[in-house]
């Protein structure tokens, strides 16, 4: 029996981003990326998911709504960043 090979997966910076949505401790919508890098807090369910659409570029995306509290990590620093480079508060 011939085995069939597989491809590579593509890296991550090509894959369809992952957003994660639900609300933190104090009752407002959080979208955050899978990786970190991009977030943020909103008032309504919809603009979480237009935060998510938008920042796809409106093209494939996936969207995971979390049933617990869903906090928004601030720690994850740019891969961009320079080592010992501040970041913006």
């Amino acid at each position: 029996m011939k085995q069939v090979e597989r491809a590579a997966e593509p890296p991550p910076c090509l894959q369809p981003p992952i957003f994660m949505i639900g609300k933190d401790s104090s009752g407002h919508w959080v979208a955050q990326e899978l990786g970190g890098m991009r977030g943020g807090v909103f008032v309504d369910r919809a603009g979480a998911l237009r935060f998510a659409k938008a920042e796809s570029k409106h093209e494939q995306y996936a969207i995971v709504c979390v049933s617990g509290i869903l906090e928004l990590d601030t720690s994850t620093v740019p891969a961009t960043a320079s080592i010992g480079e501040r970041r913006p508060r």
